[in-house]
């Protein structure tokens, strides 16, 4: 059964297949790309609506996702196509044939998957933050050490649970921060933040005891 997708009549499926698992690690691991923002106003005429609404992006679903259920789509869509012709004629139709009914077929399939995604996932719409929003919110450095004019990669998971990477410096600079400690995000200058190690003796000093 697997081997057809080594044909060339399923390649651009088997291809499609392969780039949406690594859409889907890439989303699974938190590198934070599925919130990239979206911006853009295609007004379509028949209905007074805008295009990305129709294509299900409308409600901010985050991008990787919606295009991992339309690499789906078109997955199916093919397969079921290929399967179809098959049957029919006994033989799939050629690759391009295919692909572009199954652009088609898998267009319509993924408005209605993505909008059913947006419904089921209302926390979605609510997830884009600003960086400012990572201001008083912990990071923890990731790896390498933190001084000043040296910054180190850190995460922080901001109030919806996503994780969010950024480049770190110590506020002070006598401070260093090693990977695996958290810092407090103090200020940011362009896309720089910078940080107050938690050893830092002022935030022992205000820390809650347990």
């Amino acid at each position: 059964m697997f081997a057809i997708f080594l044909t060339p009549a399923y390649a651009p499926f088997a291809i499609a297949f392969v780039v949406m698992i690594g859409i889907g690690l890439i989303e699974a691991i938190g590198l934070g790309l599925g919130h990239l923002d979206l911006h853009a106003d295609v007004h379509a005429e028949a209905d007074g609506g805008s295009v990305l609404d129709w294509l299900g992006l409308g409600h901010e679903l985050p991008i990787l996702i919606w295009l991992t259920s339309l690499l789906g789509c078109f997955t199916l869509s093919g397969i079921a196509i290929q399967q179809g012709a098959t049957a029919l004629t006994g033989g799939p139709l050629h690759w391009s044939l295919a692909s572009g009914g199954a652009l088609i077929a898998g267009g319509l399939l993924n408005t209605i998957a993505a909008n059913g995604l947006a419904r089921i996932m209302p926390g979605f719409e609510t997830s884009v933050i600003s960086t400012d929003d990572f201001l008083r919110r912990r990071g923890t450095i990731l790896e390498g050490t933190a001084r000043r004019g040296s910054p180190a990669r850190a995460k922080i998971v901001d109030q919806h649970g996503q994780a969010h990477f950024i480049m770190v410096e110590p506020h002070d600079d006598t401070d260093a921060i090693a990977a695996g400690e958290t810092a407090l995000i103090v200020r940011r200058d362009g896309k720089l933040f910078y940080a107050l190690p938690d050893a830092n003796a002022l935030l022992q000093s205000i820390r809650p005891q347990s």
